[in-house]
């Protein structure tokens, strides 16, 4: 049990401060570490506690604390919340300190200008990782395929291609 609470320290940690634009940008490195490196979780279940973390209120690191709870029960859950959240936080202060006094310097505006393609990279690469988590049929495809769509070229609000799948879903076809 330790073992597993100081790999959850560990590594909850390390993706804090690598968490640019949030938890959700680093959704693929929990999957791989979670799935493919510690086998704590199969593809289904990290696809359902990433599903559950989006529909609870609150902020998106629920699924840390998710995670962590599968993992170690309540201490888990401590534990990757707190690492998810304390580097960073830390950081944040420190650099929150003195940011402003730049904010006219070049640098600054390089940094700020390329963080945003970075952390809408990271955002895109959680999107295809948990599409192919949780894909696991041709329906369940194009239902991903066809929602990704509708958000991108229409103001039709995807709530409604969520509500389509999920009646799909209680209909057993998907």
């Amino acid at each position: 049990m330790e073992a597993r609470l100081s790999t959850l320290a560990a590594h909850f940690a390390l993706l804090s401060l690598l968490a640019i634009g949030g938890a959700n940008s680093v959704v693929p490195e929990m999957h791989r570490q979670a799935v493919e490196v510690a086998g704590w979780m199969s593809d289904r279940t990290f696809a359902d506690l990433v599903a559950i973390s989006q529909a609870a209120p609150g902020p998106n690191f629920i699924i840390v604390t998710l995670i962590g709870f599968h993992v170690a029960g309540l201490a888990g859950a401590l534990v990757a919340s707190f690492a998810m959240v304390g580097p960073s936080c830390v950081a944040a202060y420190v650099v929150g300190r003195s940011w402003d006094r730049f904010k006219d310097a070049p640098w600054r505006i390089a940094i700020q200008n390329g963080l945003v393609p970075v952390s809408v990279g990271l955002v895109a690469a959680t999107a295809f990782v948990l599409s192919r988590a949780a894909d696991h049929n041709a329906a369940a495809v194009v239902i991903t395929a066809s929602t990704a769509a509708l958000a991108t070229f229409t103001r039709i609000n995807p709530l409604w291609a969520f509500g389509a799948a999920a009646g799909l879903g209680l209909m057993g076809l998907v």
